[in-house]
């Protein structure tokens, strides 16, 4: 059975290291879709154990009023990963990260693990999801076997820093380093129908590229994109959130193609525009997307 969380919105996830209750007590106040309670990179590596403490109890104990909780976990070449899964589903998260993702079979070596703890503390089957970062030249190269490999999988995600030292490269903060994987990664994803989610802006003094950044991702089609800071929340919210024009628009469009189909009419126009029943999934998404954003109250 497929968790109906897979296809949920997801515009911000936003970093936070597991280990800092300051950080993951409250989260939920500057309303990002998502969390990412964080295990791997933001933790010294003699916290740990620390760490996984800190994240089982805020779990258990915090109402994150909707958002979801997902788990990075430590990577699979060290022995931290699989007490980190358990942890996590023990306390009740809802998706896990894996990190440097270069195989299918990394992520299948994890949905066995999920699938373990499910069982060993009572959780339904499937309900812990599983998203794929891709770090590296092969991880990229290898995005749609990736995103093929299980149906717990809901999307992958870009991670900058690593990509870039893998293909020899420095953070410009113009996006070139990053343009083949995001379109790679984007066409992957739309032909496995997961999510694609764009890497962290770390530079907080320049919001300005940070909103450059993010409007063009949003025109490739990502579903979002990771960050470290709430500042950056308002902005990719409104980035990806429709126009009343767009959904006015989307709107007509579906009422359209209905009424016209039922007539046998397979081309005619909206607003002065040609339309034919390829508008008709994007429209639906639009409109979707706006429902989930909280700016459409119609009956579609």
């Amino acid at each position: 059975m497929i968790n109906p969380n897979k296809t949920r919105l997801r515009r911000t996830m936003m970093f936070l290291n597991a280990q800092k209750p300051s950080l993951i007590k409250d989260p939920y106040i500057y309303q990002p879709d998502s969390i990412m309670l964080d295990l791997e990179d933001a933790v010294a590596e003699k916290e740990k154990d620390s760490a996984r403490y800190s994240l089982y109890h805020a779990l258990q104990e915090i109402n994150y009023r909707g958002v979801e909780r997902v788990v990075r976990i430590n990577g699979l070449d060290t022995d931290l990963w699989r007490e980190d899964i358990r942890c996590a589903v023990a306390g009740g998260c809802d998706s896990i990260r894996i990190p440097k993702t270069e195989y299918a079979k990394d992520v299948k070596i994890v949905e066995e693990a999920v699938i373990a703890a499910e069982k060993e503390f009572g959780r339904p089957e499937g309900s812990v999801l599983i998203m794929a970062a891709l770090e590296s030249a092969r991880g990229v190269m290898n995005a749609l076997e990736i995103c093929d490999c299980s149906e717990r999988l809901f999307g992958i995600a870009l991670s900058g820093g690593d990509y870039s030292k893998d293909l020899q490269t420095t953070i410009s903060g113009t996006g070139v380093e990053f343009m083949g994987a995001r379109q790679h990664m984007i066409i992957a994803a739309r032909a496995a129908k997961v999510q694609c989610f764009d890497t962290v802006w770390t530079n907080l003094d320049d919001m300005d590229g940070f909103r450059r950044e993010t409007e063009m991702i949003h025109s490739m089609g990502f579903d979002g994109k990771s960050i470290i800071n709430p500042r950056q929340i308002p902005i990719v919210h409104e980035i990806y959130t429709p126009k009343p024009k767009d959904v006015d628009f989307a709107e007509k469009v579906i009422r359209e193609i209905d009424e016209k189909k039922a007539l046998g009419i397979g081309v005619f126009t909206v607003n002065g525009k040609m339309i034919d029943i390829a508008f008709y999934d994007g429209a639906k998404r639009t409109i979707a997307l706006a429902k989930a954003s909280g700016v459409y109250k119609g009956d579609l």
